[in-house]
């Protein structure tokens, strides 16, 4: 890439963080940490590509500065866990809101083809969940409570099962994105036709309305968490293949990281869903309205944290990214 271009991609960004530096406000952590990060990738490609330009040496002075205000306000981060999920990962999801969408869309769009393959096909669901499973529910519809299996067992034990298999389900989703941002959409892909498909046996027996109210209590939470999760491996898998204004090395460290904060980040989501399905999902007789205020709850807080948090934080610090 040439000087004027890297000095044209990125001016606008440097030109934000100076005015932070130079304001007497003080800046946020997060904010602060994510500076740092992003110049010392561009002070590293400076050096591989302009050394001894001046961009090379605005870039040194810039994150020098940036640096010693790091050092400066180490003590005053506070408690490392709290300021993560405050500041840092909603901060840094600004960045990632693109594949969060295409993460969503992808799985919103092979619901939609599960629901029609069902629809067409009425033994498609037992390709993809198995007879058993399939058998087993068409027998609880028949006796009048078709999400009976959330009744069944040690609460604290269907707990511990469901949260360890919903956070493995959502590693294998990043992990994939190892092998390109295309096999985690393949695993998104199974994963939304699944979830059509399901849904789709209930209304074929006159039961979608039950099966609505009860499995979206925890489903609210826990599909979005994959759909994250999805998303995280979409930037791992994204990368190395599209390195932009740095190495490929760089950018894959870079994306690596931030997609398992990003996994971190939906842990406590997915933990509260294993809680829900666990505890409160068994309740299927529950009243409608106190289903509603559940999954209303679930969506406002999915939609305010991981859309509405960053953009407003973006909007605020007049963060801009690469």
């Amino acid at each position: 890439m040439k000087e004027i271009t890297f000095l044209k991609q990125n001016a606008g960004k440097w030109e934000n963080y100076e005015k932070a530096v130079e304001s007497k406000e003080s800046i946020k952590p997060a904010q602060l940490t994510d500076m740092f990060i992003e110049l010392t990738d561009d002070l590293s490609y400076a050096n591989t590509n302009y050394d001894q330009s001046k961009t090379h040496s605005y870039v040194n002075s810039l994150a020098s500065r940036v640096h010693q205000l790091v050092y400066k306000n180490k003590k005053e981060r506070g408690n490392r866990f709290v300021t993560f999920y405050t500041q840092e990962l909603p901060m840094m999801f600004a960045r990632y809101h693109k594949p969060l969408f295409y993460s969503f869309i992808i799985t919103a769009v092979a619901t939609f083809i599960g629901v029609i393959s069902q629809l067409y096909d009425d033994t498609f669901v037992r390709l993809i969940l198995g007879d058993m499973y399939v058998e087993e529910t068409l027998e609880r519809i028949k006796k009048g409570n078709p999400i009976g299996i959330y009744g069944e067992g040690n609460q604290f034990l269907m707990f511990v099962h469901i949260t360890s298999h919903n956070i493995e389900v959502a590693f294998t989703a990043f992990m994939f994105g190892l092998a390109t941002a295309f096999v985690t959409s393949i695993f998104l892909i199974f994963n939304g036709i699944m979830l059509g498909c399901f849904f789709t046996m209930f209304y074929q027996h006159n039961v979608l309305g039950s099966a609505l109210k009860v499995v979206w209590i925890h489903g609210t939470l826990e599909i979005s968490a994959i759909i994250i999760a999805g998303c995280a491996g979409i930037v791992l898998g994204n990368s190395y293949l599209f390195p932009k204004t740095h190495t490929r090395m760089q950018s894959f460290k870079r994306g690596a990281m931030d997609g398992l904060k990003i996994l971190i980040g939906i842990v406590p989501v997915l933990i509260v869903a294993g809680f829900l399905e666990s505890f409160i999902t068994r309740y299927t007789d529950m009243p409608l309205s106190s289903s509603i205020a559940i999954i209303g709850s679930s969506f406002v807080f999915i939609l305010g944290y991981f859309v509405v948090l960053p953009l407003y934080l973006k909007y605020k610090y007049k963060l801009k990214y690469d």
